[in-house]
């Protein structure tokens, strides 16, 4: 782009999850083109995103007014991290109250301009951005933060709910037939009982239909791991679709955002730096997910029964607040801490820990994941296979491609409504990490993934990866239409 009086606005869902990512986004088209960018959300968000800028950016942040109690939520949870799963859809849904606040605000854009030169960048669960383009007449394009497979078989199931035409317990997807059959244990609650009457079918179905008549889709994915949901996307929606990440890989400076991080950056590091090379199992549910107080005790006895190493990142059991204190008397079996920490085979922390340091850290052999798409671009950047533990939205999904089209993940459980032992926990960890042939051929292919990765974000003169490519393409198709 030109970079004379461009202005993009990016609209990130309220979940750290897509913030990060739009962040890191932001700050490439700042790089790249030296548009204007603006980044929109509600207040708390904003000053999060605040202090994760270095001082001196021109990317500018803009408060939308939210009160979470006028939803239904709690004081001052304005992101998913803060709340329980059956409130996230609370979130969703309070977001709608913001389109007159984000309406004027693209409309005071235009006017100081003079010139529509605007365009929208706006989350896929945020599909009322669209109407908000289109009664303003400007671009709006889709940021999809997850996978192309993941999504797409999401949105069919919400757009088709194949399984209600069925009795089996597999069924398969009519506008989506190049992926084999879905079953009904990697659906969520909400899909399972939707019916197209209900509230989550009416506000789930308008989501994802206005998302996907947006101007065209930017995606956090590499285009030769997630051909098949590309392909399938661009088909679908006969619009351009640009895979450009993964986001992360721009996200160059990696916020430290507390002495307090630094110093569990620090221990983590320092106690990695004790084990062998590819000894070391990562265990984390991710940033707003944790299973049930059952299954915790299981993964417990199974980490301690497979005899390997790990670093495990604790949270409170489902049902539980997510805020309060991890109490290990309770949730755990008894002295699983100390013997833990006395053998040195387990260090067990508490609701943040440096996640790419970790996975980076040569140590490192595998990632028992909930298979969130963050951590897994993160796992596969550094060639880390994934024991795979799904709990929820298209986090089944990507656990499906991982596993059965990329041949990098082990699937140990699914759902919270699952009811895993630790014998079967600790087998599959072996046949991961005890130098089996499968456990060599996840980490081979792990490999091949991440050269997949590197070479997708090289930026060099003489040589451009597809991720770069598709942004570039990306910036010219904008600059076009918006002139």
């Amino acid at each position: 782009m030109s970079g004379r009086e461009e202005n993009i606005v990016l609209f990130p869902f309220m979940a750290q999850g897509h913030l990060i990512p739009f962040l890191a986004l932001a700050l490439q088209i700042r790089q790249r083109t030296g548009c204007i960018v603006t980044v929109v959300n509600t207040p708390l968000n904003i000053r999060n995103l605040r202090s994760l800028l270095p001082p001196s950016t021109s990317i500018r942040l803009v408060e939308l007014p939210f009160r979470s109690q006028d939803h239904g939520l709690p004081p001052e949870s304005e992101n998913t991290d803060l709340l329980p799963p059956t409130h996230v859809i609370r979130l969703v849904y309070a977001s709608f109250s913001l389109k007159p606040s984000f309406k004027r605000l693209i409309s005071d854009i235009t006017q100081q301009q003079g010139h529509p030169h605007v365009c929208i960048i706006a989350d896929m669960l945020l599909g009322w951005t669209v109407e908000v383009a289109n009664d303003l007449g400007i671009l709006h394009f889709a940021f999809i933060t997850g996978s192309a497979y993941g999504v797409a078989i999401f949105f069919s199931l919400w757009l088709e709910l194949p399984h209600r035409r069925t009795e089996s317990d597999e069924f398969s997807l009519p506008d989506f037939p190049e992926v084999s059959r879905v079953h009904r244990s990697q659906l969520s609650a909400a899909l399972l009982n939707a019916d197209g009457t209900d509230f989550l079918s009416i506000c789930n179905q308008k989501n994802a239909r206005l998302t996907l008549m947006s101007d065209g889709f930017l995606i956090n994915t590499v285009e030769e791991m997630d051909k098949i949901g590309l392909e399938h996307l661009r088909r679908k929606t006969a619009r351009k679709v640009w895979p450009i990440g993964p986001t992360f890989s721009y996200f160059i400076n990696k916020p430290r955002i507390s002495q307090a991080d630094d110093a569990v950056r620090n221990c983590c590091v320092k106690w990695l730096d004790t084990h062998p090379i590819n000894s070391v199992l990562y265990v984390s549910f991710g940033s707003q997910n944790s299973i049930s107080h059952s299954q915790m005790m299981e993964l417990a006895k199974g980490l301690e029964a497979s005899g390997k190493i790990f670093i495990w990142v604790l949270r409170s059991p489902i049902g539980f607040n997510v805020n309060e204190e991890f109490r290990s008397k309770e949730w755990l079996p008894d002295g699983f801490e100390e013997r833990m920490r006395e053998s040195n085979q387990g260090l067990l922390i508490r609701r943040w820990a440096p996640q790419l340091e970790i996975l980076s850290h040569n140590s490192t052999c595998a990632f028992l994941s909930h298979c969130g798409w963050n951590s897994v671009l993160e796992s596969l950047s550094q060639g880390v296979p994934i024991i795979g533990w799904p709990l929820a939205a298209e986090q089944f999904f990507n656990s499906k491609l991982l596993e059965e089209e990329m041949e990098v993940c082990v699937e140990v459980a699914r759902g919270n409504s699952c009811e895993v032992g630790h014998e079967q926990i600790a087998s599959v960890i072996e046949l991961v990490m005890g130098g089996t042939e499968k456990g060599e051929n996840l980490r081979r292919k792990a490999c091949a993934v991440k050269e997949m990765i590197e070479d997708a974000v090289n930026d060099d003169e003489s040589y451009k990866g597809c991720s770069v490519k598709a942004m570039d393409e990306f910036f010219y198709f904008c600059r076009r239409k918006i002139e």
